[in-house]
């Protein structure tokens, strides 16, 4: 009788971050993007955080999901009426005086916008651990890559662990690497389009990030053959939580910090 085939050697690096992400600091429990979110987040025991960068018009970085600012600011009421509602066309110094918290609820009244730095230094002074979405401008995508990898590679310096950047937009991955190649990239994806392994691959990422609903054992199998973690956004079901635990993906970005525990295998 032949001797059992040896088992397969796993090509996958190591990695240093929680499986359980909350998604914009805590969520929907807290106006997304703020210093509140990240601490409510805290408070329900999570210990990394995913958050949206882009660039003011003089090239801050600074947290924010969409390209304008109405839905989560009070821009309209603050800024000229004849001025741009696109976060990017406006100086650091206007976007610091807009209130960020007040469409969430009034506990949250007079939240500002953070800056990367602002956000850097929370997590570092606390141990946590970042998922920077780099979040362009239309049409800013490189340059946005380039000043956030800029900065983090700065804010970061000398730590253990580093923060690892995601995006859509592949020429903002590949601004961040020209600036911060140390610092680990992942490709986001909402559907697999055509050369997606190729693609990851070319921007020297170390994980893929999809839409959760994406996933099934052979795609698992094919990210990790390929050397690559497998994460997800934004799962928010037990159902959904349990199969990507049971597919033995590596990361479960989530709204729900009240419902899931970080603490779960």
């Amino acid at each position: 009788m032949s001797a059992p085939s040896p088992a397969p050697v796993s090509t996958l690096a190591p990695w240093p971050y929680p499986r359980w992400i909350a998604h914009r600091g805590a969520g929907k429990l807290a106006p997304e993007n703020t210093l509140a979110a990240f601490r409510l987040g805290a408070q329900h025991g999570y210990r990394m955080f995913e958050c949206d960068a882009k660039l003011s018009a003089d090239g801050v970085p600074f947290l924010m999901h969409d390209a304008t600012l109405d839905r989560t600011t009070n821009a309209a009421q603050v800024l000229s009426t004849t001025a741009s509602n696109t976060g990017g066309d406006h100086p650091w110094s206007a976007l610091a005086q807009l209130d960020a918290g007040s469409w969430h609820s009034r506990t949250h009244a007079g939240e500002p916008l953070p800056t990367l730095e602002n956000m850097a230094r929370y997590c570092i002074a606390n141990g946590f651990f970042l998922n920077i979405e780099i979040k362009p401008t239309p049409g800013a995508e490189e340059k946005t890559g380039q000043v956030v990898g800029e900065h983090a590679a700065r804010l970061w310096q000398g730590q253990a662990v580093l923060p690892l950047f995601s995006s859509f937009q592949p020429e903002a991955l590949a601004g961040a690497r020209a600036t911060a190649p140390h610092i680990p990239r992942a490709l986001l994806l909402d559907t697999l389009r055509n050369g997606w392994l190729d693609l990851a691959r070319q921007l020297g990422c170390v994980a893929i990030v999809c839409n959760h609903a994406l996933w099934d054992a052979a795609l698992v199998a094919q990210v990790h053959g390929a050397g690559l973690r497998a994460l997800s956004y934004t799962v928010n079901d037990d159902w959904a939580a349990q199969r990507l635990i049971h597919l033995e993906t590596d990361g479960i970005i989530t709204d729900r910090v009240d419902f899931f525990s970080p603490a779960t295998p």
